[in-house]
């Protein structure tokens, strides 16, 4: 057994929804006894710290449902199944700003609530983007406004919590390091 490896004897699936499936795992502890764990079983995420000519890093607002309020985000979106990450974040960069690139770098991946979610971000970066002729549709239920923002303005929205997701945070993050090279 793997150090603090819990072992799963039942599996209940209690809800499937379009992007989400809700889990109740019952588990063996390393101690032997048990216990019971809620997970959210996801298919994945990316998202673009992408940068413009002018060294404005692109965004969109949109309403958050669960925050119930309008945030200010860098490009994202989930995969689709049997999608790599990225095409997903080219896509995702194109459908929500109207922007493209040639080249996409991979900064990093990371988990966005290991305690209840399995959830998963590939996290891109680009500066080399060109505007597309004609934009892709979007979401049909997705509204969004784009941004482009200098540095100083990102950390005053970040203030203001505007900015106030760990994606964004940590490409404002990436942004002023990479700044200081």
């Amino acid at each position: 057994m793997k150090k603090f490896e819990e072992k799963t004897y039942e599996k209940e699936t209690i809800y499937q929804g379009k992007i989400v499936r809700l889990e109740v795992d019952s588990v063996t502890l390393p101690d032997g006894n048990t216990s019971k764990r809620e997970l959210i079983k996801h298919p994945g995420a990316v998202a673009v710290i992408a940068l413009t000519d002018e060294g404005k890093l692109v965004v969109v607002e949109q309403y958050r449902k669960p925050m119930e309020k309008s945030m200010v985000e860098i490009p994202a979106g989930k995969l689709e199944p049997g999608e790599s990450p990225e095409v997903c974040a080219l896509r995702e960069l194109e459908e929500e700003t109207g922007y493209t690139t040639q080249k996409l770098e991979k900064i990093t991946s990371f988990y966005t609530s290991p305690g209840f979610a399995d959830e998963i971000v590939h996290l891109y970066f680009t500066d080399q983007l060109h505007r597309l002729e004609e934009s892709p549709a979007g979401d049909e239920d997705e509204f969004v406004e784009l941004m482009e923002l200098r540095l100083e303005e990102a950390e005053e929205m970040e203030k203001e919590e505007r900015i106030h997701d760990a994606k964004t945070a940590y490409a404002l993050l990436f942004w002023k390091l990479r700044g200081q090279k």
